[in-house]
């Protein structure tokens, strides 16, 4: 079985010069029932169709393409929860409570890769979740950001696009000049590889408890 994933995973990456990388649950770990349960808290009801991996309320859409601030976001929870009383805290406590932390091993696996290929970072975030995502890197690994492991990081709300929308993966292939049938997009999300593979970009669904150092250390 490890022979035949390991043959699967070289045709995947015949003809490859350039990986776009999605973040969440790829390189740093994510848990969305966390966030859930701790929207419950907060008084929110129906979680399962307010925020969930395949499906959210617009609020998340607007937030993680930039076109609302994080105060707007906020009070969008508060809404939500018919709570007004919810401090700016409370809200961003339970935001960040899907986030874990990069994946042992990661950091050092994309460093490899980077001399080997043209390494980007696609991801749908957003303000308060950066934000987040840097105090664990400065705290957990000295790190200012990920700009060290990428030619080039494109973060949702500050290009304002997200996936699954085909105008963000073309931005990312006409920015840095690279031919679609040389690029390989990996994701953990189907409804994000549909339109990368329309394009003609070579896709790869990562599932758990699939990681990105089973599919790229034994090729390595």
């Amino acid at each position: 079985m490890a022979f035949f994933m390991m043959k699967q995973h070289q045709k995947m990456l015949e003809g490859i010069k350039n990986i776009i990388f999605d973040y969440g649950n790829v390189i740093f770990e994510i848990d969305f029932p966390r966030a859930q349960k701790a929207f419950e808290k907060l008084g929110i009801k129906n979680v399962e169709s307010f925020f969930a991996h395949k499906g959210h309320s617009s609020l998340f859409d607007q937030f993680e393409t930039g076109t609302i601030s994080a105060a707007e976001f906020r009070d969008g929870i508060r809404k939500a929860a018919d709570n007004d009383a919810l401090s700016d805290q409370q809200i961003d406590d339970a935001w960040n409570a899907l986030l874990i932390g990069v994946m042992d091993g990661n950091h050092e696996l994309l460093l490899k890769l980077k001399e080997k290929y043209r390494t980007f970072l696609l991801s749908n975030i957003n303000e308060i979740h950066l934000a987040r995502v840097h105090q664990h890197l400065k705290e957990k690994f000295d790190l200012e950001g990920n700009e060290g492991f990428f030619e080039k990081i494109y973060y949702s709300h500050l290009v304002g696009k997200r996936k699954p929308s085909p105008e963000i993966f073309r931005q990312v292939l006409d920015e840095n000049n690279l031919k679609a049938e040389e690029t390989l997009f990996i994701d953990d999300s189907p409804q994000h590889l549909k339109p990368a593979a329309a394009m003609g970009i070579r896709t790869y669904l990562l599932t758990y408890p699939d990681s990105i150092r089973k599919v790229f250390e034994e090729l390595l």
